[in-house]
């Protein structure tokens, strides 16, 4: 029997929303200010799927390609790079604009700042920007990979001097032993894009990092005439991404806030079945979470992100692999 898609009008209780400020404009545009520094950053395409579109009979609709960033083929370089630079600005009692990149990969700033390991755990994209931005700013990265991680995934990340491994356990276990590792390394620095009670801030500059993408998008949608989308679809595997584009447009646009629905595997659909309990409280996936969806292989929601997103998003649905098959289908072979 096939699986169906599945779906939840979001009726959890509000909160104080005490998170949301995290993703104001002007944080985001101090994230952005950062990347703009990188001799790498160019502003990835809003593509335009105007067939697609008339077919379904709507407007509009426009997805952003992250397949052009920094040359690493996804967004997730956006945050660990950005995370990397606060920190070293908090370490050095400085604000983060005044470290571009050309004064983090300087001779003094290495001389003023050392060296730190950077730990983190990801099923590719995560880590690969972390080792990516650590090789970049002449520091340690060391990455711990969920078993089932492919060939490639791992040799993208070693081919960045990062000390990579694939364990035998999930990603949420894989988390838990970096998280360990780093606490009892000198130096040593747990930079991962989910957040836990006592671990919130690292995170919180991770979606601020993000938060580039978004706002991007957000110009890119005023210079093709919109005044604001009406709809928001976005992905989530522990729902940082999610909380990043949920919160800035929930910032932006206040007033009049667009209808915003977030996606998972259904196989690690922890933030669906935190929705459908309507408690607030967030749920728990565990096991082998199987999906071809590698990157939302998540069980374990990012608590930060959690309090954004159980405030202002409208609808939670839980997709299955055959959905996500059909959709890369569709992008690849776009309507004339």
């Amino acid at each position: 029997m096939v699986q169906g898609l599945k779906w939840t009008v979001n009726e959890v209780p509000r909160s104080d929303d005490p998170h949301l400020e995290l993703m104001s404009v002007e944080n985001v545009k101090k994230a952005n200010e950062f990347h703009k520094s990188f001799p790498q950053y160019t502003i990835t395409p809003l593509q335009k799927l105007s067939s697609l579109a008339a077919y379904l009979g709507v407007k509009n609709i426009y997805c952003k390609d992250e397949s052009y960033r920094f040359g690493l083929n996804a967004f997730k370089v956006l945050g660990g790079s950005y995370a990397m630079g606060r920190y070293i600005a908090q370490e050095l009692g400085r604000d983060v604009s005044e470290l571009p990149y050309k004064v983090l990969t300087s001779d003094k700033l290495r001389e003023e700042f050392g060296q730190a390991t950077f730990f983190t755990a990801t099923d590719g994209n995560h880590g690969r920007g972390v080792a990516w931005a650590a090789n970049r700013l002449g520091q340690k990265a060391v990455v711990r990979m969920p078993k089932g991680t492919t060939k490639t995934r791992f040799d993208n990340i070693a081919k960045e001097g990062a000390t990579v491994t694939i364990e035998e356990m999930n990603y949420d276990d894989c988390v838990r032993m970096a998280a360990a590792e780093a606490a009892k390394t000198e130096h040593g620095i747990i930079v991962q894009d989910t957040a836990w009670e006592g671990y919130e801030e690292i995170p919180g500059w991770i979606m601020q990092g993000y938060g580039t993408m978004v706002m991007e998008a957000d110009e890119q949608l005023h210079q093709d005439g919109i005044d604001r989308p009406t709809h928001v679809f976005v992905q989530a595997g522990v729902g940082s991404l999610a909380g990043a584009v949920v919160g800035y447009f929930a910032n932006k646009y206040k007033e009049h806030p667009p209808i915003m629905v977030v996606c998972e595997a259904s196989a690690a659909d922890c933030l669906y079945r935190s929705a459908i309990t309507k408690t607030g409280d967030l749920v728990k996936v565990t096991g082998d979470l199987q999906t071809i969806m590698a990157g939302l292989a998540c069980g374990e929601g990012n608590t930060l992100s959690w309090d954004i997103l159980k405030n202002h998003v409208s609808v939670f649905a839980s997709c299955p692999d055959w959905m996500s098959a059909k959709a890369t289908r569709i992008y690849a072979n776009p309507l004339p």
